[in-house]
């Protein structure tokens, strides 16, 4: 596909995501939000007003969050409703990135003008099959600098690769799933050589980012680490979800403790949930890593695998927040193929699915238990799980059928330049 085409493609997507992300503001779907601004603006605020994060004040968030809680504090500490404009505009810049990020990245696949404004489209509408969560959450500024590393390295920038991964662990973390498939993938395509010096590179990126601050308060970094990482088995988890679909189906004991800013299962069974998916949950991921390793390095793999990777954290995590499907919606529609089709009904009913009961009918849910409810969150949790398998597992009949049309193909334009 030629650059024009790729131009005219990206410029009707985002035209299509500002329209999509307009619309949330009207009707039944601006109704009843459940935000995190109110908490971004509080962190935004201290450090307008010259507070460090970490020493002076609690963070639960890495560093590299930092600049979309303070820009929309600039100028308008105290205004709560000058911070949610502008915050929802810095998200949905994040979204233009992001597509932006994810064109460049079919550009590097080959991709087609039929799959990439398939691919396009999808992400362009997201915001309206998710609901009103993806304007008052940060989740969409990783998620665009992971497509934007992504991108690089199919394009083989390894250093901005480095750059822009390295920046969105530091953001939330999760992103970190993806580095061990990107050293793999250096490796078997680069050597050796230059996959130490891509890790060297991410390692240096973050230690960049994460040191002044472990350096002023080593002890407000550490807690917001342990607030990541010590949370119990949330309502929204597959655990919880499972539980939740137990309690009403056998009669369980189970009750929601609020705790870390969430509402949490405990009850019947919780502890054991939260260990057997954990442990399912690493199991999954390295089989990713491992599928990923065992076959060819190429660019359509990878996307697949890193697309695998994030969703098989999600859907075996303790912690499922209704916002994180948006960490799926730049990564997902790279997948080519029939498999690529499936991934994206997948996708979209994921995030139909969570608009279903989040935010309208979050209280219900988290207060009573609702059936309904319940019911509706655990077909989300097992649709990522869904996910996770379509998108790992190995050598669909299509893609074995795409790498011998390629290799064809390639052993053609041999044989003309020979002739």
């Amino acid at each position: 596909m030629s650059r024009g085409s790729s131009a005219v493609l990206l410029t009707a997507a985002l035209g299509l995501f500002l329209a999509s992300w307009s619309l949330l503001h009207h009707g039944t779907l601006a109704r009843d939000q459940i935000t995190d601004t109110g908490l971004y603006q509080r962190y935004g605020d201290a450090i307008a007003h010259g507070q460090v994060p970490y020493r002076d004040f609690r963070l639960e968030y890495p560093p590299a969050a930092l600049p979309v809680f303070v820009l929309p504090s600039l100028g308008h500490e105290g205004d709560r409703s000058a911070y949610d404009r502008w915050f929802d505009r810095l998200m949905a810049l994040c979204g233009c990135i992001a597509i932006a990020g994810a064109t460049v990245a079919l550009r590097a696949l080959g991709a087609g003008a039929a799959r990439t404004a398939a691919a396009l489209g999808l992400i362009a509408v997201s915001p309206l099959l998710v609901g009103s969560v993806v304007l008052t959450r940060f989740d969409l500024w990783p998620a665009s600098l992971a497509v934007l590393a992504l991108a690089a390295l199919l394009h083989e920038r390894l250093a901005l690769g480095a750059l822009a991964l390295g920046a969105a662990i530091a953001a939330k973390l999760w992103p970190a799933v993806l580095a061990p498939l990107v050293v793999v993938h250096v490796w078997r395509t680069r050597g050796r050589r230059a996959a130490a010096a891509w890790a060297a590179g991410l390692i240096v990126v973050d230690l960049a980012i994460f040191l002044p601050f472990a350096v002023l308060s080593p002890f407000g970094l550490r807690l917001s680490f342990h607030a990541q990482i010590a949370r119990p088995l949330q309502l929204e988890s597959l655990g919880g979800a499972v539980l939740l679909a137990l309690h009403h189906a056998a009669g369980t004991s189970l009750r929601v403790v609020s705790s870390f800013g969430s509402q949490n299962l405990a009850g019947t069974g919780a502890h054991a949930a939260e260990i057997a998916t954990t442990v399912a949950g690493v199991l999954a991921l390295a089989t990713v890593w491992v599928l990923y390793a065992r076959g060819p390095a190429n660019g359509a793999r990878l996307v697949a695998h890193a697309a695998a990777a994030v969703a098989a954290t999600l859907a075996f995590g303790k912690v499922f927040s209704p916002q994180f499907v948006i960490w799926l919606v730049p990564l997902v529609p790279l997948v080519r193929g029939r498999r690529g089709v499936a991934a994206g009904a997948l996708l979209a009913s994921s995030l139909v699915l969570t608009q279903l009961w989040f935010p309208r009918h979050y209280w219900p849910l988290a207060l009573d238990l609702a059936q309904r409810e319940s019911w509706l969150l655990l077909a989300r949790d097992l649709t990522v799980v869904a996910l996770a398998v379509l998108l790992a597992w190995p050598r669909l009949e299509d893609e074995a059928l795409g790498e011998r049309r390629a290799m064809l193909e390639a052993l053609q334009r041999v044989r003309t330049q020979v002739e």
